[in-house]
Formats: structure tokens, C-alpha cells, sequence
């Protein structure tokens, strides 16, 4: 990420961003919102906790490849949520974001960007009421 762009996601929201630890904290999101891109699966949760943080944590299965491919992965996805969630992402949320086989890797970094931009977009969306019986 270059200077200029690291300067305005500090410059934005202003949410810190913390890093996800904890199984249940994972659990957690998984049982909340999900928004499914090409490239990526997006859980989103609101902790309502009152703390102003994004949480972020990123996780890849082994069908994403081995080792060395599953960190790639990590790595881009991780690089990819500091550059976007201090911008796009709530303050008081959680999010996950799981890395889907083949394409997590080999998609061009600015389509990963604008599939976790268009993602965020849609979970934040405001939601239809469900139809009545």
C-alpha cells in the first residue's frame, strides 16, 4: 500500500482496527451476516458492545491449497482489510473474511478490493422486511 493510501485510511472512519483471536469470536460472525463474492465469503457481525473498533479476521480452508497457497491467501486478504475497513467497514463490527479456492490467489488485487467494497455495500445495505404469512 503506498504512503497516500495508507495516510487516507488512517485519515477515515477512524476505527481502529484489531485483529480476531478467539474461536467464539469466529463463531460469532459466522452466525450473523454472510455476503458471498467471487472471491471471498464476508461475515459481518455488530458486537454492539459500544467499542468503536473493527474487528477483522481471516481465515482460509485447505481446499483454498496447501500451506504455502492458504498464507498467500491470508496474507492478501489481510493486507486487503487494512487497506479497505478503516474506510468501508463500521465501527463496533466484526468481520471475517474466508477465502474461497483458486481465485482468492490468482484474482487481480483490485478486483479482491472491489469484491470486499461491493460486499460491505451489501451487508450494510438497509434489509427488506420479510414478507408476512
Amino acid at each position: 500500500m503506498s504512503q497516500d493510501a495508507a495516510a487516507g485510511a488512517d485519515a477515515g472512519a477512524g476505527a481502529s482496527i484489531q485483529t480476531l483471536r478467539k474461536r467464539a469470536q469466529f463463531l460469532a460472525a459466522a452466525r450473523a451476516r454472510k455476503q458471498v463474492a467471487e472471491s471471498m465469503v464476508v461475515q459481518a457481525r455488530d458486537r454492539r458492545d459500544g467499542t468503536r473498533h473493527v474487528g477483522v479476521g481471516v481465515t482460509c480452508s485447505r481446499k483454498v491449497g496447501n500451506a504455502v497457497t492458504r498464507n498467500r491467501a491470508k496474507r492478501r486478504l489481510r493486507a486487503l482489510a487494512h487497506e479497505v475497513l478503516p474506510l468501508a467497514g463500521h465501527p463496533g463490527w466484526d468481520y471475517v473474511l474466508i477465502g474461497r479456492p483458486g481465485v482468492t490467489v490468482e484474482r487481480p488485487y483490485g478486483a479482491l478490493r472491489d469484491d470486499l467494497r461491493k460486499s460491505l455495500a451489501r451487508l450494510h445495505a438497509p434489509r427488506r422486511p420479510k414478507a408476512q404469512q
